[in-house]
């Protein structure tokens, strides 16, 4: 087949424009078919069309979790993290319309652990000499920027983690000119405003996901556990607790 050769997608059957095409590993995908992939997946050239079109119908399924999702406590403050405590489950996505972007809906069990991460570079600041040209300072000054990054690792089919930055804008910091030759200066970044509020919302989110993936699986583990007769103290039967430790005929609490 030529280059310029017509390709069609191989999921909806539809014609591919000139530079719309996105290859698989055994055949072709068009952008509109690419788009309702989910933002995590990242394995696209290395996925079969079948392995495609599973995920395609993944995702079809996701609408109805969106559909069904409530939020009660949303995290963040560009790329957001929504909780629905209700039912276990949570979403990230920095979308409006949460119908139109379908997010993935994933349970607390899903996560595996969740990482806040903080990127620091450097750029060096200069001055003009006396004749207009570029010159590094005397002991050289620099300007540090930060970028603070989440990873929620997940156990899901079709992508491993949820990568996002918490801040829309970098956080550049200055520090003053050093008070004596040959002395480099740095400050500390916790002493800025926006670098604090920034770190303490990541440690926050990266808190409250460890933490429900904590209390999601004591909670399987206690399902899990052998059940041990006890005598109720309110109405005296025997009887194994329930999931919340109450008695199974009369609902007393017989334990914890």
């Amino acid at each position: 087949m030529g280059l310029f050769d017509k390709k069609y997608c191989d999921i909806c059957g539809e014609k591919i424009g000139l530079l719309g095409n996105r290859k698989l590993e055994n055949g072709n995908l068009c952008k509109n078919c690419a788009q309702k992939l989910s933002p995590w997946f990242s394995d696209r050239r290395n996925s079969t069309v079948e392995e495609i079109k599973a995920q395609l119908d993944y995702r079809e399924e996701n609408r109805k979790k969106v559909a069904a999702f409530h939020t009660t406590r949303t995290l963040g403050a560009d790329t957001k993290v929504l909780l629905d405590e209700d039912a276990g489950k949570f979403m990230v996505t920095r979308a409006r319309n949460l119908v139109e972007a379908n997010p993935d809906v994933l349970d607390f069990a899903d996560v595996t652990g969740c990482n806040l991460d903080i990127d620091e570079s450097r750029t060096e600041l200069k001055r003009e000499d006396k004749d207009g040209r570029e010159i590094s300072y005397n002991p050289p000054r620099y300007e540090y920027s930060y970028d603070f990054y989440i990873t929620i690792f997940v156990n899901n089919d079709y992508f491993d983690e949820i990568r996002f930055k918490i801040n829309s804008g970098s956080v550049d910091i200055t520090p003053p000119p050093a008070m004596r030759p040959g002395m480099t200066t740095r400050c500390n970044p916790e002493t800025n405003v926006e670098y604090r509020n920034c770190k303490k919302l990541g440690e926050e989110i990266r808190q409250v996901l460890t933490q429900v993936r904590k209390d999601v699986r004591q909670q399987i583990e206690q399902e899990a556990a052998p059940k041990t007769a006890v005598t109720c103290p309110y109405c005296g039967a025997t009887t194994t607790p329930d999931v919340n430790g109450c008695c199974e005929y009369c609902g007393g609490a017989v334990r914890g």
